[in-house]
C-alpha cells in the first residue's frame, strides 16, 4: 500500500491527536483507528496496523512521565510481567478468532470503567481510615492482566479501565496512576504489536507517520496532566469513556 504526502501529513496529524488523547485519557484508538478506516484500511488490517503505530504513544508518553514514575519501580515490577502476559494472549486472541468476539462485551466495560473514574474519590473516602489493601489483593493484578488482554486485542479505553482501577485500588493521585497507566498499557501494546509484525499483515505506509504523530502527541500529553485540575481531568476522560460507549454499541 503507498500513499501520497497529503494523507501521510493528515495520519501524523492525526497521531497527535491520538498521543494526546491516549497519554491523558487512554483513548487513543478513538482518534488512530477511524483515520486509518478513512484511508481504506479494512477493519482488522487497521486494528493490526493502529496496535503498531500507538508504540509512538507509548514512548512519548513514558519520556515525559519520568517525574511521576519515580517511586513507582516496585509496582512495575510487580505488575509489568502480567501487562506482556495480557498483551500476547490479546494478540493471539485476534489472529485467531472471528472479529469482533468482544464487541457485545466492550461498551459495558468502558461504561462501568467511567462511572467507577468519576466514583473514585467518593470510593477513596469510604476506605479512608481502613487498611490500603487492596492494591496487594487480587483486584489490580486479575483485572490488569485482562484489560491489557483486551488492549491486545483491540483496547479501545483499555486506558480508561486501567487508570479507574488504579485509582480506585491504590492511594496513587492522578498524574502518578495516569503515568503508570501508560507505562504498564505501553508495554502489552508493544508485545502485541511485536506478533502482528510477525505474524500479521501491517500497513507500515499507515503505520509510520501515525506513529510519528503519536510519539508528538504522547509526549506533550503528560504536561498536559500536570496542569489541568485533577477532578477536571477525570471528568474530561469519563465523558469522553461514555461517548465511546455510546459509538460502540450503536456500531
Amino acid at each position: 500500500m503507498s500513499i501520497g504526502p497529503g494523507t501521510a501529513a493528515l495520519l501524523a496529524l492525526a497521531g497527535v491527536g491520538a498521543g494526546i488523547t491516549g497519554s491523558t485519557a487512554g483513548l487513543a484508538s478513538l482518534v488512530s483507528y477511524p483515520a486509518l478506516l478513512a484511508i481504506g484500511l479494512p477493519p482488522v488490517t487497521a486494528n493490526v496496523t493502529n496496535t503498531v503505530a500507538l508504540i509512538g504513544s507509548s514512548i512519548g508518553s513514558v519520556s515525559g512521565s519520568r517525574v511521576e514514575l519515580r517511586g513507582q519501580g516496585r509496582d512495575i515490577r510487580r505488575w509489568i510481567g502480567l501487562s506482556v502476559l495480557g498483551g500476547g494472549c490479546g494478540a493471539a486472541l485476534l489472529l485467531t478468532t472471528p472479529p469482533g468476539i468482544f464487541s457485545r462485551l466492550v461498551p459495558y466495560l468502558v461504561a462501568a470503567a467511567s462511572v467507577l473514574l468519576l466514583a473514585s474519590p467518593a470510593l477513596r473516602a469510604i476506605r479512608a481510615g481502613r487498611p490500603a489493601t487492596a492494591h496487594r489483593g487480587l483486584l489490580v493484578p486479575v483485572g490488569l492482566f485482562f484489560t491489557c488482554l483486551y488492549g491486545g486485542y483491540f483496547g479501545a479505553a483499555a486506558g480508561v479501565m486501567i487508570l479507574a482501577m488504579l485509582l480506585f485500588a491504590t492511594d496513587k493521585p492522578l498524574p502518578s496512576a495516569n503515568a503508570l497507566k501508560n507505562l504498564l498499557l505501553g508495554v502489552a501494546n508493544a508485545v502485541a504489536a511485536v506478533g502482528f509484525m510477525v505474524f500479521s499483515d501491517v500497513r507500515w505506509a499507515a503505520a509510520i507517520p501515525l506513529g510519528i504523530g503519536c510519539i508528538v502527541g504522547g509526549r506533550l500529553g503528560p504536561g498536559i496532566v500536570r496542569r489541568v485540575p485533577p477532578t477536571l481531568m477525570r471528568v474530561a476522560i469519563a465523558i469522553a469513556g461514555f461517548a465511546l460507549a455510546v459509538k460502540l454499541a450503536l456500531d
